[in-house]
């Protein structure tokens, strides 16, 4: 990691707990919560693989507007306007993690610029960051929308490098998400997975190059990787 000049990261259930709305869905159908979090957020990821193999790239939004559609129908639950408004404006108020504003501002004192490179739109991306206070963190807010594709696309990867100026091995990228932590690494970045859960990682053909338990655990392996970074006073 001793070429690492940026490290970026994803940010749906890397940066900030997806299930966080959970608490909105339970509101809107007791009980029901976590069962509506997991089928929903399933169908938003598969939105947007699905999406980009057809060449019909849709905003953030609208897949996930079209995944709480299908997971109500799937439930068979009542959806009305006014309650899909209030689910899918969760979406724009996530909370991260509870270890990563220490995390990324102890990194910030390391002296490594920070990014996001994000499915969600520029709109999704800003909202959450800026709804959480996290904005001064990061210095890149990246969004596939500039793209067109959604990750694990490598035109999303190289376009971090683009925006960055920086080459794929001067990117350490961050990601709790097996599939894009695999996109990044088959791209050529260097990659942290988060494994907050004990989960197993999926058989892509490639391995993370590190493996941490949560955002708090990275900046001591950047310093013990990287001699010529000191650990902030």
């Amino acid at each position: 990691m001793s070429d690492t000049k940026a490290v970026v990261f994803d940010l749906y259930g890397t940066l900030y707990d997806v299930h966080s709305v959970a608490q909105r869905c339970d509101a809107s159908y007791p009980g029901r919560g976590m069962e509506i979090s997991a089928m929903w957020r399933q169908k938003q990821l598969e939105y947007t693989w699905l999406r980009s193999l057809m060449g019909q790239y849709i905003s953030f939004e609208q897949a996930t507007y079209d995944a709480l559609v299908y997971t109500c129908n799937a439930l068979r639950l009542d959806l009305d306007k006014a309650t899909c408004d209030v689910l899918c404006e969760a979406y724009l108020n996530l909370s991260p993690y509870p270890e990563v504003p220490a995390a990324l501002r102890r990194l910030q004192d390391i002296g490594l610029p920070l990014a996001i490179l994000s499915n969600g739109s520029v709109f999704s991306i800003d909202s959450v960051v800026k709804n959480s206070g996290l904005q001064a963190c990061f210095l890149h807010l990246l969004s596939v929308e500039r793209v067109g594709v959604f990750k694990p696309d490598p035109r999303v990867y190289a376009f971090a490098c683009q925006a960055l100026d920086l080459l794929p091995a001067q990117i350490l990228f961050v990601s709790s998400n097996a599939w894009d932590a695999s996109g990044a690494r088959h791209f050529g970045f260097d990659v942290c997975w988060i494994n907050r859960r004990d989960s197993t990682f999926d058989e892509l053909g490639v391995a993370p190059s590190y493996v941490v338990r949560g955002l708090d655990e990275l900046p001591e392996i950047i310093l013990a990787t990287s001699p010529a970074r000191t650990a902030p006073d």
